[in-house]
């Protein structure tokens, strides 16, 4: 899907139990609690408006702190954190959403997600049933799920008839995931990219074809392969703890690649192999 008008992209994009998500967003892994309160203010000086963190990462005290430091209302800035597999119950969830809410200075938050399905601990279908109550509650502004699989979102959507307003899965053009994102788009999910320019091992920003990119756009490789998710339609949470950078990767709304130039970032693909295994991981 691809989202443009004229060769500007829209800033968010309504999620659908009725949010609007910022087109995106800063992540904070792995960062440490007092780095983390440095750079979430540095973002959201710099213009960001979506925080990305998860109970795993340790800091959401230091990204309360830095999104207090900010000195912005709390309506101003979109907050997604996650939770492990230790809240899979449908009872627990409100437990583990207001864990996070004491962590970091909030009175509600934006998304929740369930950051792994963790199948073989066989309560993932649970943990979506409590954050489905948890929505209703209003306690939430919108649900999702983290590294599910197409197979992971049919069981939790025929369990309750409910499906995530964001699949937040790694992404970049060294592994596109069109299959996952083709079942997001039939089912009204956006798809967020989490490590959206590269890793597994997969260098995305020194391939020379975004190189080649980078320098008939006078854009940096960053920038290239961030336009690149933002026309097709999905969300990019980039990490930096450098100022400069994190201005940089925010400035991805003033040209757009062409048709050639978006087939060839897509050709890097190397499949599944350059993803983390859900199947297999989580926490």
């Amino acid at each position: 899907m691809r989202i443009t008008m004229g060769d500007t992209i829209e800033a968010t994009v309504r999620l659908l139990h009725g949010a609007q998500m910022p087109r995106i967003g800063a992540g904070t892994w792995p960062l440490k609690d007092a780095e983390a309160e440095r750079v979430v203010a540095d973002a959201l000086s710099a213009g960001y408006r979506l925080i990305d963190t998860a109970q795993a990462y340790g800091n959401e005290r230091g990204v309360g702190r830095g999104l207090r430091a900010a000195g912005l209302d709390r309506a101003a800035y979109f907050v997604t954190t996650k939770f492990n597999k230790e809240w899979h119950g449908r009872d627990l969830v409100a437990q583990a959403a207001q864990r996070s809410l004491d962590s970091l200075g909030l009175d509600y938050l934006d998304l929740l997600l369930i950051h792994w399905p963790n199948p073989a601990y066989g309560r993932y279908v649970e943990a979506w049933e409590g954050l489905v109550e948890l929505l209703e509650s209003g306690r939430v502004r919108a649900i999702g799920t983290s590294n599910f699989k197409p197979a992971h979102l049919e069981r939790i959507i025929a369990a309750t008839g409910v499906a995530p307003d964001v699949n937040q899965i790694q992404l970049s053009p060294a592994s596109t995931r069109e299959a996952a994102r083709a079942f997001h788009a039939g089912h009204g999910i956006v798809t967020e990219s989490w490590s959206p320019i590269g890793g597994q091992g997969v260098a995305v920003l020194e391939l020379p074809v975004v190189g080649e990119i980078a320098a008939e756009t006078g854009r940096t490789p960053a920038q290239v392969v961030l336009r690149w998710h933002l026309q097709l339609g999905l969300v990019p949470i980039p990490k930096s703890a450098d100022p400069q950078r994190l201005r940089e990767n925010l400035d991805v709304f003033g040209f757009e690649l062409t048709d050639k130039q978006m087939a060839a970032l897509s050709e890097l693909d190397r499949g599944e192999s350059a993803v983390t295994d859900s199947d297999s991981f989580g926490h």
